[in-house]
């Protein structure tokens, strides 16, 4: 959001950055993510628009569109001729859940789902890898689904689960319906060990932008998770899609429990674009 943008439509929608999300968007979630982390306390104003539009390199419309949307959804109040005031946030991360089954059985309270898909293909190696898949194992069963909001029926998150072959039987689409997957295992005899997690981020192919309702491109939070049964034999590998502009992560750690190794740990292992597009360059020479 460094420039001011040029191609302002009458009804004050921005330029779009690459990725596909307006600017009003974009400052909306910058904003937001403020609100919510505490950087502006209940009852304090926010800075005019015009100090935000120099702050952030955007135009007034765009703040104001921005501003507009923080009040549709209840983070402030807009007074006029006066400015714009935060509002008491509920939710907070002391509200976060304390364990991974809290947070499942809190989606399936929340959200309804549609089972789009229950079947067994191949999948990619790295699945089989995850999986701990062998030779003769040449197939597993891929579950996609979709969860929306309970109250608007808005899509939430989409949710890409691959299994062993060997629960075809017992996961079905007609047994998803009514059951989350963490129960129909459950009742199939998994006894639930260690999870893995990993967050990362990653742009919206078509597929997924359809079933968000987002734009091609729209930037997702991705969750992954590594599944394993109490004799750490690998039952899952889980991948959750869902949107910043609906969603956030939280998590409520123990002070028995900070220790960085476990609870979290920041990987810089993936290669940078230019170094990437320089080492393809020298291999070609």
């Amino acid at each position: 959001m460094s420039a001011v943008p040029t191609d302002l439509d009458p009804a004050g929608r921005g330029a779009f950055e690459p990725g596909g999300m307006a600017l009003h968007r974009q400052l909306f979630l910058v904003l937001r993510d403020q609100i919510v982390r505490g950087a502006f306390s209940p009852g304090s104003a926010l800075p005019t628009e015009a100090a935000l539009g120099v702050q952030y390199g955007v135009s007034r419309i765009t703040v104001r569109r921005a501003l507009q949307d923080l009040s549709d959804e209840g983070y402030v109040e807009r007074r006029h001729g006066v400015g714009t005031f935060v509002l008491q946030q509920h939710g907070t991360p002391a509200s976060a859940p304390l364990t991974v089954m809290d947070g499942l059985r809190k989606v399936q309270l929340e959200t309804i789902v549609d089972v789009l898909a229950v079947e067994v293909r191949r999948p990619a190696h790295a699945v089989r890898v995850g999986l701990g898949l062998t030779e003769v194992e040449t197939d597993a069963l891929f579950v996609l689904r979709v969860r929306r909001d309970k109250v608007d029926g808005e899509p939430l998150m989409v949710s890409e689960a691959w299994l062993p072959e060997r629960f075809a039987s017992s996961v079905t689409a007609r047994v998803l319906r009514r059951k989350p997957l963490y129960q129909v295992l459950s009742e199939a005899g998994v006894l639930m060990g260690r999870v893995a997690q990993e967050i990362t981020a990653e742009l919206a192919d078509p597929l997924r932008a359809q079933l968000l309702d987002l734009a091609i491109g729209a930037p997702l939070l991705r969750i992954n998770r590594f599944v394993f049964d109490q004799d750490q034999t690998p039952v899952q590998l889980h991948s959750l899609y869902l949107s910043p502009q609906r969603s956030r992560i939280l998590m409520d750690i123990p002070a028995e429990h900070l220790d960085t190794v476990s609870t979290g740990l920041m990987a810089h292992d993936l290669p940078r674009p230019d170094k990437v597009g320089r080492g393809s360059k020298l291999a070609t020479r």
